[in-house]
C-alpha cells in the first residue's frame, strides 16, 4: 500500500499496544490504563476502574482497552465488554473476552483470547485487541490509506 510516495507496511496499518498500568486504589478498587499508538505517533489512552479482585482487574483492563480503541476510531466504533474469564486449560492460564462491537452501526459479537505469561490483567487487554483485530483492521487500514 502506498500513500503520498511512501509505502505503508502492514505493521503501520495496525494500532500498537504501547503501555499498560494497573493501580490499586483505596477502598478495594483498581484502575487500569491502556495506551495504544498509531504509526503517526498519535496515542490513545483508555482508563477504567473496578473492584480490586482478579475478576475486577481483568474487567478493568478489558474496558480500558475498549475505551482506547474507541478513542482511536474517532467515535465510529462502539465496544462493550460483556464477559472476561480466566481459564486454566492446556496446563496454562488463558484469558477470554467477549465483546459487542459496532463499526459504523454494523454490530457483531466478538471473542478474543490471550495466554497469560505474567500479568493476567495485561492479558485481558491483549485479548480485547485479539477480539477486535478483524473488525477494526479494515477500518484502521482505510485510515492509513487516507493519511
Amino acid at each position: 500500500m502506498s500513500t503520498e510516495g511512501r509505502t505503508v507496511t502492514r505493521s503501520e496499518e495496525r494500532i500498537r499496544f504501547e503501555d499498560f498500568e494497573l493501580q490499586q486504589l483505596p477502598d478495594k478498587r483498581c484502575a487500569a490504563r491502556v495506551v495504544l499508538a498509531w504509526h503517526s505517533g498519535d496515542e490513545y489512552v483508555g482508563t477504567a476502574e473496578g473492584e480490586d479482585s482478579l475478576q475486577g482487574q481483568l474487567r478493568s483492563a478489558a474496558e480500558a482497552t475498549a475505551h482506547a480503541l474507541e478513542a482511536a476510531a474517532n467515535g465510529r466504533v462502539e465496544l462493550t465488554v460483556l464477559t472476561v474469564k480466566a481459564l486454566e486449560t492446556f496446563e496454562t492460564v488463558l484469558v477470554i473476552v467477549s465483546l459487542s462491537g459496532s463499526v459504523d452501526h454494523r454490530s457483531e459479537r466478538l471473542v478474543g483470547s490471550c495466554l497469560i505469561k505474567e500479568n493476567a490483567a495485561r492479558g485481558a487487554a491483549l485479548a480485547v485487541l485479539s477480539a477486535t483485530n478483524r473488525l477494526l483492521g479494515i477500518y484502521f487500514a482505510s485510515l492509513a490509506a487516507d493519511q
